[in-house]
């Protein structure tokens, strides 16, 4: 991946983790979020839909992001996943986009409430998913799935 590309996904995956871990805290501390008047993040976030098992989905967004900035960490690297890292940067990314389709779908079609800090980490799982996209397909004619 050439230096810009790496450099907005690395600073879009640390922006998504840092929203996470946010999320995740006040999730399990039972705190308010501060939202500044925009959106309702308390009907959000203490939704039914805000975990799955009792898992909150934010720490799965940590998971995702970690993910992500290790991959990219580990990218230039000679082993699995050095060499598979568009194919996994592509399905992290990939799954990521489309539960937040989904997550955005049920904020503003169940629950009827926005939560800013979600549509964050909507907007950034879009950013890393078309880098992932312009890696693989705009430095040739078809994606490469190892670093050359």
């Amino acid at each position: 991946m050439n230096k810009p590309l790496k450099a907005i996904a690395y600073l879009s995956a640390s922006i998504g983790l840092v929203d996470s871990i946010y999320l995740t805290w006040i999730k399990l501390a039972n705190q308010e979020a501060y939202c500044a008047g925009i959106g309702d993040c308390e009907v959000v976030n203490t939704s039914r839909y805000s975990e799955i098992g009792g898992i909150p989905i934010a720490l799965l967004g940590i998971g995702a992001y970690l993910a992500i900035l290790i991959v990219l960490f580990l990218q230039d690297q000679d082993n699995v996943i050095g060499n598979n890292s568009s194919l996994i940067l592509f399905a992290i990314t990939l799954t990521g986009v489309l539960y937040s389709a989904y997550l955005t779908y049920v904020e503003i079609a169940v629950i009827y409430a926005i939560c800013p800090f979600c549509v964050v980490s909507a907007i950034v799982m879009v950013i890393l998913f078309v880098v992932t996209l312009v890696h693989m397909y705009g430095e040739g004619s078809r994606p490469s799935f190892a670093e050359e």
